[in-house]
């Protein structure tokens, strides 16, 4: 920024001037959206943001600064639900009109009126209100798109006719500003708070938009239903999908690019009983070089891993449920392994970072190119290194395990609630125990915790975590090191009153010697198995979280709930 630009009035500044000032979009980017805003009109400040450049969030209060408008909040606007209602009734405009317009306007008790629009800067609307409120004095104001669409239904006449089941109807819809920037709305919203997917639910009367943030599920936005069939309508439209299907299941993928990121979105949509149901997953095209360690693997644990994968033949599996962070471990650990002197392959469904040097593969179920199909199809390809995404049948598992006996490294996750319980579920998949012990060289588990936002307090102690710190100092004396900082969770505005911010792995790790190899071939329960794992100095997901939590980077709050509240043979 100029020093000329940067004592220039920001009221007396252009929109894209002020956004290029404060550095929240490039100069190019600008001058992309006013040769588009040539070509189709409408605010620049909207285009960048159906661009994509940057969040409505972060062009608010720029706007707000420029034109010297307050943004008003969804919980501001509805609390002038009453006041809009009787406003609308007693006033010469018309409920379509201020619908056909996109605004709302409610008379407060001081006798100012207020007035929220799409385009608050229009001349006509601006007149059209000072008419129709002569004795008023009216005071602009601005609010996020989806805000305002929110209370315009609030307007809308009662008893409509129903939902329209039209498809050119719908994708007529579809297409309309309000459902592209709704859509655009809610991107930005999710990839400014570092959600993870994106749930649209719908129910009789409403339907509720979600976010899941490090893990959990947080109310985002509700809408009136009949939104909801323009609203899929475009996300089917955009990732690819039959709009006119409704009874099946669909997967689709979008690129979008919000708050100046680039985004792989994966859609799912299901029928249910009220409608739709959609899900998206959010994948970040670009992002830092992963790192085992900066995922939270301590440093005995790097060490296993290290010298399992310096192997040249072999299997490591990592375990977990669904969402545990378990394909990028596998990443992390490609990135380790990638040193371009070894060919990697991967087998994936679907295929969720590109990585340079790695050949990846991503399989089509519905043509019969499965994960089996694909593996044998690789192994004429030379490969050094072979990540499979998931371990899903026998047949898959069995090539594996021949591919691990005939000198190619093998990585792959499989769905088990621990490391001990991997073999008993190869086992299950009709492997023979002694190619289960022969091949398998190592097995971990992870889940993921949240970490504590920097408004934490200090932990009051008490007898049960005196216990916890006295069964730990026996168990992990050599990765503690400092005394103890227990921390519990607080809240501020920063983590929106969660008191966690971020995420980080907690894992177990199981080296296969050859005393669990006995125990294999004599398909030996799970129990016995991580009992022998402990002996040998295994620790448990517990109390690897719980050396976290020691730290003061999790409470023990967190790790028991990640962990369950039972555990043999934990603190």
């Amino acid at each position: 920024m100029t020093q000329a630009l940067a004592q220039q009035d920001a009221s007396q500044m252009m929109i894209g001037e002020l956004l290029v000032a404060q550095a929240l979009v490039a100069a190019d980017e600008v001058a992309r959206a006013l040769a588009f805003q040539r070509q189709v009109g409408g605010r620049l400040g909207a285009v960048l943001v159906r661009m994509g450049a940057l969040s409505e969030d972060q062009l608010l209060p720029q706007l707000s600064e420029q034109l010297g408008m307050t943004v008003l909040g969804s919980q501001e606007l509805a609390a002038h639900a009453t006041a809009m209602r009787e406003t609308v009734e007693g006033c010469s405009l018309s409920r379509a009109w201020l619908l056909a317009q996109e605004l709302v306007l409610w008379v407060s008790a001081d006798g100012v009126l207020h007035c929220v629009a799409r385009n608050p800067l229009d001349s006509n609307l601006r007149e059209a209100v000072a008419d129709a409120f002569s004795n008023h004095t009216a005071v602009w104001h601005l609010a996020r798109s989806q805000d305002l669409e929110a209370m315009l239904r609030h307007l809308q006449a009662e008893g409509a006719d129903g939902r329209p089941d039209d498809v050119a109807h719908l994708r007529e819809l579809a297409e309309e500003a309000p459902v592209v920037e709704l859509l655009s709305g809610i991107f930005s919203s999710a990839a400014d708070e570092a959600a993870s997917d994106i749930h649209l639910e719908p129910g009789e009367q409403r339907f509720v938009v979600r976010y899941r943030i490090d893990g959990v599920l947080q109310p985002h936005l509700e809408l009136p239903r009949e939104r909801m069939d323009a609203l899929v309508s475009r996300i089917k439209l955009v990732s690819g999908l039959d709009i006119a299907e409704r009874r099946l299941p669909q997967d689709g993928r979008i690129s979008v690019r919000v708050s100046g990121a680039e985004l792989d979105v994966r859609v799912s949509v299901i029928p249910c009983a009220q409608g739709e149901s959609v899900v998206m997953r959010l994948l970040p095209k670009e992002r830092a070089q992963l790192q085992l360690a900066t995922l939270g693997m301590e440093a005995d644990h790097l060490a296993e891993f290290a010298r399992t994968a310096a192997q040249p033949h072999g299997i490591i599996l990592i375990t977990g449920p669904t969402g545990s962070g378990k394909s990028t471990t596998l990443y992390a650990a490609l990135e380790g392994l990638n040193d371009r002197s070894r060919k990697i392959v991967t087998v994936e469904d679907p295929v969720e970072f590109q990585m340079r040097g790695v050949v990846q593969i991503q399989t089509h179920t519905e043509i019969g190119y499965d994960f089996a199909r694909a593996l044998r199809a690789i192994l004429r390809h030379d490969p050094d290194v072979i990540m499979i995404g998931e371990m899903r049948d026998a047949e898959t598992a069995e090539i594996a395990v021949q591919s691990a006996l005939t000198g190619h490294l093998v990585l792959s996750t499989l769905h088990t609630n621990d490391a001990a319980s991997a073999f008993s579920r190869l086992l299950d998949m009709g492997l023979e125990p002694f190619l289960v012990a022969s091949s398998v060289r190592a097995v971990g588990a992870q889940r993921l915790v949240r970490k504590l936002c920097s408004c934490a307090q200090p932990a009051q102690a008490d007898a049960p975590l005196e216990h916890m710190a006295r069964e730990l100092e026996s168990r992990c004396r050599s990765l503690l090191g400092a005394p103890a900082q227990w921390r519990v969770a607080a809240g501020c505005p920063l983590c929106r009153g969660t008191g966690y911010r971020g995420r980080l792995g907690i894992y177990e790790f199981i080296d296969v010697t050859e005393a669990l190899q006995q125990a294999i071939m004599r398909r030996a329960p799970a129990a016995e198995v991580a009992q022998l794992a402990r002996v040998n100095g295994s620790r448990s997901l517990r109390e690897d979280g719980l050396v976290k939590a020691w730290r003061g980077l999790t409470s023990v709050d967190e790790v028991m709930r990640v962990t369950g509240l039972d555990g043999e043979g934990e603190p």
